[in-house]
């Protein structure tokens, strides 16, 4: 499908390479106008696809960070309780009616937006990031299926809400507990996996082009071997453009013809638990070295 390719090619000039499975849901996503799932390990990328998607379609991208606890005030919106108090005090001596004076205290005016109803309420589309949905309760996740199939949300002083423009909705999860058949249900689902040597390789080439092509195919080696190792958290996308960037900095040009020191202090870059870290002697960074 020509329309897949294209895609592909204008994702890539964004910075983002997506192998065509993930360029074909973005279609979908877009035409059936339905919210997409990622799940996949951390660090793999999940994140950035709804970055890249809203400078594709060249609008904002509004981020809700899930984390345990997260309830719907601080997703979806707060009253301005210090303008209200002042604003009935200065409708002390308003002769309407108790009703009218409710109605103009709880009126939009006096509604402090978060991202769920920030994301609906903008006059153009925008991307909304929902990451990491698996760390919030099942209670939030049920909240979230009046948003995810009718676009639109009820505040109790107002009504139902719904949207003026239908934003993008990219929900990420690292799989840290199961969601449920109704969130599934209600969106396509695509799943993100480390990425193979040939496509890490031109994610690398592509982000970091001042990169010698021999250190970039080197490094690339050496974090596709050091994920098959038991660590503690294997290093994502992220930290092998992150440890590209201190090998340049460090004026590597090669793994082979660094000093040991050298590729052993840019490691920080690379692995981050102190576990890890510890497992990477310099006779394991050797070996791993010179096998690439």
């Amino acid at each position: 499908m020509q329309a897949v390719i294209t895609l592909q090619g204008r994702l890539q000039r964004l910075g983002y390479i997506a192998e065509r499975p993930l360029a074909a849901t973005l279609l979908l996503m877009d035409d059936l106008k339905r919210p997409l799932l990622l799940e996949g390990e951390a660090g793999v990328g999940k994140t950035e696809i709804a970055k890249v998607l809203a400078r594709l379609q060249a609008t904002d991208c509004i981020r809700l960070q899930c984390y345990e606890g997260l309830d719907v005030h601080s997703a979806m919106y707060e009253w301005n309780y210090q303008r209200q108090l002042l604003a009935i005090r200065l409708l002390e001596h308003d002769e309407r009616t108790m009703q009218a004076k409710e109605q103009d205290i709880f009126s939009e005016r006096y509604l402090l937006k978060r991202p769920l109803l920030e994301s609906i309420t903008r006059d153009k589309p925008v991307v909304l990031l929902i990451d990491e949905i698996d760390r919030a309760d099942e209670a939030f996740e049920a909240y979230l299926l009046e948003l995810l199939s009718d676009f639109q949300l009820s505040i109790p002083e107002l009504g139902t809400i719904t949207a003026r423009s239908r934003p993008w909705v990219v929900l990420t999860s690292n799989g840290t507990r199961e969601l449920s058949d109704a969130l599934r249900r209600r969106c396509l689902y695509h799943y993100v996996d480390y990425p193979n040597f040939e496509k890490e390789l031109l994610i690398v080439e592509t982000r970091l082009p001042e990169a010698p092509a021999k250190l970039a195919r080197q490094l690339v080696e050496f974090v596709q071997s050091l994920r098959v190792l038991d660590l503690e958290r294997k290093p994502g996308i992220a930290e092998t453009l992150d440890w590209a960037a201190a090998l340049l900095r460090l004026d590597v040009s090669a793994l082979d013809m660094a000093t040991p020191e050298a590729v052993l202090d840019s490691l920080g870059a690379l692995v981050k638990t102190r576990n890890d870290r510890a497992a990477l002697t310099s006779d394991v960074v050797q070996r791993m070295v010179a096998a690439c």
